[in-house]
């Protein structure tokens, strides 16, 4: 998709993957023939430049053609840089203005209580994207109203856009931050699947309060000239770094 429309977020879209392919195939109760039903599972990908993840991983699930994915970014397509919950089946919110999808997440999460649904909200953040105040002013509401049905996943690749977090704009200590807003935290490798789905098979359990998933990952992963690096967090492969790319995956 990136390189046939050179333009995308590759790096971020690699170190989200994993978590994504877990949700989808192993956690949310959803129905790709029916994406409105109104008992699914939330997921709302709050760092929307991972929009090329998102988009593979729900075609996989069945929500639409993988085939229809080399439209991407292009004129009159529905798979554009950032998801648009108007165009695109199992998108629940449109983000990419960095900082807002946990407020959303939260607010998903009030309503199921309100009208006594049983579905669970999940959110995927940015860790980059977590220097916005906004997402601690969700953090608060959500352990207030004690939202025991959200789970937050924190993509902690440890670059962003312009350079690695502690140069830009450090959030550790990020458990004890997490911690001292009242959340339940758990600590895993975001590319271990297991790992995954066992971080919030224990969350759901926690029903008193909110619960983060701290995913440690790799910017680029699985490409070992794109992993830890600024320069691949919105560059798009040439067709010679693509070749190179894809045999390095499928070995």
């Amino acid at each position: 998709m990136i390189t046939n429309a050179q333009v995308g977020h590759i790096g971020g879209s690699f170190s989200v993957t994993d978590i994504l392919v877990s949700l989808y195939f192993s956690i949310l109760n959803i129905d790709p023939a029916n994406p409105d039903w109104q008992d699914r599972d939330r997921l709302i990908l709050s760092k929307g430049h991972g929009a090329t993840a998102l988009y593979s991983t729900l075609a996989e699930r069945g929500f639409f053609p993988v085939d229809e994915l080399i439209t991407f970014a292009k004129l009159g397509s529905r798979f554009q840089v950032h998801p648009d919950k108007r165009k695109v089946p199992g998108v629940e919110a449109s983000t990419g203005a960095l900082g807002q999808g946990l407020s959303i997440g939260a607010g998903m999460a009030l309503a199921a209580r309100l009208n006594a649904k049983n579905y669970h909200t999940y959110v995927i953040l940015g860790d980059g994207e977590i220097q916005e105040g906004q997402v601690w002013e969700a953090a608060m509401f959500a352990s207030h109203y004690k939202l025991g049905n959200l789970t937050a996943i924190l993509d902690y690749n440890n670059v962003q856009l312009m350079g690695y977090i502690p140069e830009i704009m450090e959030i550790a200590p990020i458990k004890e931050k997490w911690i001292s807003f009242g959340w339940n935290t758990i600590e895993i490798n975001g590319h271990d699947h297991g790992q995954i789905i066992n971080a919030v098979s224990e969350a759901k359990k926690i029903k008193s309060r909110p619960t983060i998933i701290i995913a440690n990952t790799v910017k680029g992963k699985g490409v070992a000239f794109m992993e830890n690096t600024c320069e691949w967090h919105g560059k798009a492969p040439c067709k010679e770094e693509y070749d190179t790319a894809i045999k390095e995956i499928d070995n």
